[in-house]
Formats: C-alpha cells, structure tokens, sequence
C-alpha cells in the first residue's frame, strides 16, 4: 500500500494507482461516463492525455506505444460502443502481447437495470481482446481492482486488460491508502532438458530453421540465433508479422517467413527441424482448398521457448549447449545502403522505395509497416539499414500502421517514425494525422499509393476472378474518385509532399527529416 491524502474521488484513486504502476500516457476518447476520469487526469500531471479522434486510434497507439516503451499505457474509451470502435486494434495489440490497460466507463450501478441507448455488454465485448477483465463494484475498491488489472496486463508476456468503472463509483469519495501494483514477474527461465532436446536435433545435421519472434528479435536474441545460425547451418526466419523486430546495424540479415501459404510451405519444406523461439507454430492466415493449414511438417516442429519465457536467455543457452563460438560484433558500415547508388528516374516501384526508405533512415528510427505493397520490400532492403526497429500489423486488423507510429513516437520521443503505409489502409485511422499534429509528433507518413486495394486484386486471382468485373472493380479500386492525400493531411494539420520519381521521393524524404514534426509524403505507383 501507499499513502495519499484521504478523502478523494474514486476516478481519482484510480489515476493514482495507474500513475503509480508507471502508466505515464493515456490515449483518450472520453464521453459523459468518464467525466470524473478527465477531471481525475487534470488533478493528476503524472499521467500525459492524448486525445484521439477515433478510439481506434487510442488502442492502436497504446500498442505501438507499450511495443517501443515496453511498459503499459492506458486508453479511455466510452461504454460498450466506444470501446467496440477500438477492437480491431486491441485484436492486433493482443497479438502483439502489448500491455495495454483499457479504462471503460460505464453507466452508474443503479441506472444499469434501465436498459438507456448506450447500455451494452462491455465484458462480453471485451473478453476476446483482454487477457484480464474486472468491473470496479464499489467506490472503495477501485484503487485494489485498478492495480489488479495493470498487474495482469503487465504479466509475461504481456497482454491486454480491460478495467470497467461505473459512473457513481468514479464520483465516490475514497479514503484509504492507494494499492500497490505488483510488479511484473521475470519472464520464466526454459529449462536445461528443453533445451538439450533441441540441441540434439540441432547437432544430427539436418536441414533446420530457426522460426524468431518476441523476445527472439532483440539484438541480444538475433546475435545469440546467428551464433545458432553459424554453428549448424540453420536458417533464420522472423515469424511473418513480428511485434518489434531490430533491424539493420550489422544484426543478422533474416527475411520474414512469407506471407503466402504455398511460398512459406516451400521455405520450410527442407527443414528436419523447425525451432520456435518466441514464435507460434506456423500457420496459413486463411484455409485454401488443396493447401495445408500447417506451414510446417509437425513432427518437425520443436518448441524452444514460448513467448512469455525468456526467449533470449534460450538462445543463448542454446548456443552454448552446441558450442556456438561467439559471433564478431560489426556495424558493417560498408554495407550501408548509399543513395547516391540508387535510381533517381523512371517511375517509383515498390522495390525503389524500400531501398531509398532504407538508405535514408535515421539511426535508432522506427518504422511502423503496414500494407503489403512496400512492407515486404523495405523489410528485405532494411537488412541493410542503420540500427532501427520496424513493427508490424501482429493481427492483420486493418488500420494499425498509423496510431502504431504515434505511440511509437510519443513512448522514443528522441527517435525518428516512420509510417510505411498503403493507401487503402491508411483510411481505416486517418485521424492519426490530426493527433500527430497536435503533438508534434516526429512521425513521416510514407503513402504507397496505388489507388486499389493490391491484396484484395491478388486474393481475386487466387480464386479465378479478375479485377475487370463491375463489382470486383468496384470493391478494390480506389481511383473514382482518387485519394486526395494533400488535401486529407492539410485538413489534420499535417505538410504533405508528392513524389513520382526515385529522385523526387529522396529529396521529399530529407526535407520531412530535416524540419522534424509530422509529415505526409505521398508516393505514387
């Protein structure tokens, strides 16, 4: 327990307890159930409100914001209905085992029997994105329950939790001393036998792949895979869509495991053992007919460490188990992508810009990717990059690219962001623009605009159909009328660029980067 002053509200208590658990931001989009919870905020500077303007973008930032500090930060979202407009992100932030801390507000205890508009089920909608959810159920307890739920959030290796907190007991006054968050235990140690068993395998010569995620993708997790990687001839791959990988600055230069089934079928059809270090199984992300849900042979599957376990001390203990000799530590400057090597006429494709994004990236910058149009191609080129740490859409819901690279840039204000986006995307959680804005935000919007939806134009070939029907025309174009990006940043506060050429894309990208704040730049294929 800590001490306060007696004799506060129970909206305050809360706010307290959550500054207390080190919760330094909350991204808000409050309504008339959460009134006590703003007025608690103005009475509590320790914790920085941002508002948005789609609770979307609260959840997507406080993913991105949990991914880059590694610590929670805090939504506030309004009843049922505003916390249903933030779901998709906390689907991602659940697969991206953020520690993100919901605060919902709810109607009073005694108006609930009445039925009102917005009356609606908060845990049935929360429970699939929340490992945690808990309703405050008096005044009294709201400091108790509030540290309950950041503990859970914060547990390995992360998740969601979603703190529900009727209006009468927010108004309440508490007294009594605050409630101490417990803080989070060490990630559990994997075991000797564990990791023996996968040596052996390791050590009887066969083809292998190393399959790295969470905890895996740190610098210390990559330098301990590649001394793995060298002393057995085993291929690394990063799951397809990792949370936050480190990229560049001489780490080792591992791919994604591909995104389609087939391809990501045939890299690991070789392999007599596939390691999981931090990673899930692999698997297809929809079922097509005639095609393996598996993207790896079971038997062949050996998990070394789960992502709540400490994936990097595995490793290593791995490497030691097979008597990897330590790899040398080089920044490799000579393999540093030069812009003045690259093209700078003819139109923009998506592998120039992956180069020319790369080449020009800042060290330590972040790189929020969505959308598969130049995603892939940065992600590859970026091997080659300075130091700099890229994150990605963990669950596939649309609309993570942009709140992700605000987070990203309020939790490393010191770092520069990037927003790799794709034009269809990027409309799902513009409104990130207007809180980028707002805050200065140090985040560069890269638009990949080819006014359709690319994923949705390849899933149509897939299944035999073609673009050139008036209703699959109609549902992936996005050119009548086309995006008027310019425009749409204007109109959030935000200076935006148009680049056509390699040449013209350089140039846009060194001004953005030299005035600092946020900044659009759309670039056109």
């Amino acid at each position: 327990m800590t001490e306060r002053t007696a004799g506060v509200t129970g909206a305050r208590a809360l706010v307290e307890t959550a500054a207390a658990g080190g919760v330094e931001v909350c991204f808000a989009n409050p309504g008339t159930t959460e009134m006590p919870l703003v007025t608690a905020l103005d009475e509590v500077p320790a914790i920085r409100p941002v508002l948005g303007l789609f609770e979307g973008v609260c959840t997507g930032a406080a993913d991105g914001y949990a991914r880059i500090a590694g610590k929670p930060a805090m939504t506030l979202l309004h009843l049922g209905p505003g916390f249903a407009n933030g779901i998709a992100n906390l689907h991602n932030a659940r697969r991206a085992h953020s520690p993100v801390l919901n605060v919902v507000g709810d109607h009073a205890s005694w108006h609930l029997p009445y039925d009102a508009p917005l009356t609606s089920d908060i845990v049935s909608l929360a429970t699939p994105v929340s490992g945690w959810v808990g309703t405050v159920d008096s005044a009294a307890r709201t400091s108790a329950v509030t540290a309950e739920a950041l503990a859970a959030a914060r547990r390995p290796p992360g998740r969601g939790a979603t703190l529900i907190v009727p209006a009468d007991f927010q108004q309440q006054t508490v007294t009594g001393p605050l409630a101490a968050v417990a803080p989070p235990p060490a990630p559990a140690r994997v075991d000797a036998a564990t990791v023996e068993a996968v040596a052996g395998r390791l050590r009887d010569g066969s083809s292998a792949v190393l399959l790295l995620g969470a905890g895996a993708l740190t610098e210390r997790g990559q330098r301990a895979a590649a001394r793995i990687a060298d002393a057995t001839g085993a291929t690394l791959y990063s799951e397809t869509f990792p949370a936050a990988a480190e990229r560049g600055g001489g780490l080792p230069a591992l791919d994604r495991l591909p995104y389609f089934p087939e391809v990501a079928i045939k890299a690991l059809a070789g392999a007599g053992t596939v390691v999981l270090a931090g990673a899930l199984a692999p698997v297809a992300y929809f079922g097509y007919a005639g095609t393996p849900s598996e993207l790896a042979e079971p038997s062949a599957v050996r998990v070394l460490a789960e992502p709540a376990e400490d994936v990097e001390r595995a490793l290593e203990d791995l490497a030691e188990a097979l008597g990897a000799a330590p790899v040398a530590s080089t920044d490799r400057a000579s393999d540093i992508l030069n812009v003045s090597d690259l093209p700078s006429g003819g139109p923009l494709t998506p592998a120039a810009i992956g180069l020319i994004v790369s080449a020009l990236l800042p060290e330590r910058a972040v790189v929020s990717v969505e959308g598969g149009t130049c995603g892939y191609p940065f992600f590859t080129a970026s091997a080659n990059a300075a130091r700099h740490t890229t994150l990605t859409n963990t669950g596939g819901a649309i609309g993570q690219g942009l709140p992700a690279a605000l987070g990203a840039a309020l939790a490393a204000p010191d770092r520069q962001v990037i927003a790799l986006q794709s034009d269809g995307s990027a409309q799902y959680t513009i409104q990130a623009l207007w809180t980028m804005a707002r805050e200065q935000a140090s985040v560069i919007t890269l638009i990949a605009s080819n006014r359709r939806y690319g994923i949705l134009r390849t899933e149509l070939d897939r299944h035999g159909g073609s673009a050139a029907g008036s209703a699959s025309a109609a549902l992936t174009s996005l050119d009548d009328p086309s995006l008027n990006w310019a425009a749409l940043a204007a109109g959030y506060g935000v200076p935006a660029q148009r680049a056509e050429t390699g040449g013209e894309l350089v140039g846009a990208l060194r001004r953005a980067l030299d005035e600092g704040g946020p900044h659009l730049i759309e670039m056109v294929l």
